[in-house]
């Protein structure tokens, strides 16, 4: 088997959730061209800039009274608000205030759209991480000194305003918090509410997010419908939650649930990383000699797709979650899409498997008492729980990179 590439198709057979709102086409592309199968659902809109009479409000209050640093957090946000200030005639004022002030910038995408409006920045951190701006204003002092932070303007239960204005104000500084975006849900909710009954369904193999609000977005909405629990318990076991950085990952890891994200917050790099990190973490089963792997919504039988119907899809997902082990009648009957008291059903369902998988034997009947797959023979050896060549689909802890604490800082949106 040839190694992943980033061209090659090594997320076949895999099924991806992407709730970006922003770059999701793009983002979508990187992953259908490693082979993924994509289902989109914005999980938030955003307000747009010009529209937003708090941020025209803000920066009319900075002009007339300047401060004395200003932090630009992401290059999204700071030239979102160049770009607004343009429409109401306050561009150039607004520049000149900039110019009269240090200007600290969080990364490099934040360091070029201040250089993008003819600014210069004072200082920016190589870790891109706001606790490292923070611990910069910190360490020289800012009792008294008028400090603008370019944030977000949104607040919720999993996602609070972050606490770097905070820590300022409580060091003595005159914070002037700058909303330069907002963004509230989806005007369509389907979409979204599909994504919810996948992840918690199990059909979706990994859900992708790249900005903190598209979690609280997806949470909130789970609690409406009074789903929060089933979609916690799906991403803290088999669905993988891949985040682009961090501050993303903050709201879900909380809450417990387990991330993965690659070494750089890009979305480039988050592909990249999702296409090492699904096919190492793929379940992998071998059963009446053939190499079975169980995707979201395929199985996988010898490294050639299988897509089943969701009947025979939903018992290869119940026979899987404990290989080797007998699964009833009735609680495969309980696993079937719409349920009913008709064992007969099971027996369709897995007659459609044994077809759709090409390898009939890997299923096995057992008399009176149900099925299981029929796991080889040096498998069935050991106690299921200790099988080397069963591997589960996300062993918890492994494969996320290290992580440092939360950073206090506000958050991108892609």
């Amino acid at each position: 088997m040839s190694s992943p590439t980033d061209s090659g198709p090594c997320l076949a057979g895999f099924t991806i959730g992407v709730t970006a709102a922003r770059r999701a086409e793009e983002f979508s592309t990187l992953l259908t061209r490693r082979g993924a199968t994509v289902t989109s659902a914005p999980a938030i809109r955003i307000i747009p800039l010009a529209d937003d009479t708090e941020l025209e409000r803000v920066t009319e209050l900075l002009i007339a009274d300047p401060p004395q640093i200003t932090v630009a957090t992401t290059g999204i946000g700071f030239r979102g608000w160049m770009e607004a200030a343009e429409g109401w005639g306050l561009a150039e004022v607004l520049r000149d205030t900039f110019a009269s002030t240090r200007m600290l910038a969080r990364g490099p995408k934040a360091k070029g759209a201040i250089r993008a409006a003819e600014l210069r920045e004072e200082w920016s951190p190589a870790s891109e991480s706001s606790a490292e701006v923070l611990d910069h204003l910190l360490a020289e002092g800012v009792e008294g000194v008028r400090i603008a932070v370019q944030l977000h303007g949104a607040t919720t239960e999993w996602e609070p305003v972050p606490d770097f204005c905070e820590v300022l104000r409580c060091a003595g500084a005159d914070v002037v918090p700058v909303p330069v975006y907002r963004w509230e849900p989806p005007l369509d909710r389907g979409p979204m509410d599909t994504m919810i009954e996948s992840i918690i369904s199990g059909s979706l193999d990994c859900v992708t997010f790249t900005s903190a609000p598209a979690v609280a977005s997806m949470l909130m909405r789970a609690k409406e419908t009074g789903l929060l629990e089933s979609v916690l318990h799906a991403l803290r076991g088999r669905v993988l939650a891949a985040c682009v950085g961090p501050i993303t990952a903050a709201p879900l890891e909380e809450l417990g649930v387990p991330t993965t994200m690659p070494g750089r917050a890009r979305l480039g790099a988050l592909a990249r990383h999702v296409a090492e990190e699904l096919p190492r973490r793929a379940s992998r089963i071998y059963a009446a000699g053939h190499l079975v792997s169980v995707r979201g919504g395929c199985v996988v039988v010898d490294g050639e797709v299988r897509q089943l119907a969701p009947a025979p899809m939903a018992l290869m997902r119940a026979l899987a979650r404990q290989p080797g082990r007998v699964v009833s009648r009735e609680d495969l009957l309980g696993a079937l899409p719409g349920g009913g008291d008709d064992t007969h059903a099971v027996e369709t369902a897995i007659a459609r498997l044994r077809a759709g998988l090409g390898t009939p034997k890997a299923i096995q009947t057992v008399v009176k008492r149900g099925y299981r797959l029929a796991l080889d023979a040096a498998d069935c050896a050991d106690p299921p729980a200790t099988r080397a060549t069963v591997q589960p689909p996300y062993p918890a802890g492994i494969g996320t990179p290290a992580r440092s604490p939360r950073p206090a800082q506000t958050i991108g949106v892609w």
